[in-house]
């Protein structure tokens, strides 16, 4: 199963770890999309976002207007919301036209720390 885990983690660490990645040659087990701060991955993992997800979560390519359907939502709203996780890199263009979520799962971490 094809996993991405999005993930809560300072842009060192993350660079820390393609560094070391890159020296080794070793790839790490899944697919990571990192946030900066918890706030940048509730701001751009919003609750209808994350329906969007849900519907796109192994479904292969699919056109905006067929994933609007889906969740029962306007055309131009879910295009909005596509467009945000494009640009977040979480949404991939398809070569074929409209967008893929190339992932069966999706694992979310993050660790709260006392100040």
């Amino acid at each position: 199963m094809k996993t991405v885990v999005l993930e809560v983690r300072s842009p060192e660490k993350t660079m820390a770890n393609f560094v070391q990645s890159w020296k080794t040659g070793k790839p790490e087990r899944s697919a990571r999309i990192s946030f900066a701060t918890p706030e940048l991955l509730w701001q751009v993992l919003s609750a209808k976002r994350w329906e969007l997800l849900k519907v796109l979560c192994g479904a292969g390519p699919i056109a905006i207007r067929e994933a609007a359907r889906r969740v029962d939502r306007d055309v131009k709203a879910v295009h909005s919301d596509i467009t945000a996780l494009l640009n977040a890199g979480v949404l991939e263009r398809a070569e074929s036209g409209g967008i893929v979520f190339p992932f069966e799962a999706v694992k979310v971490e993050f660790l709260l720390e006392a100040a």
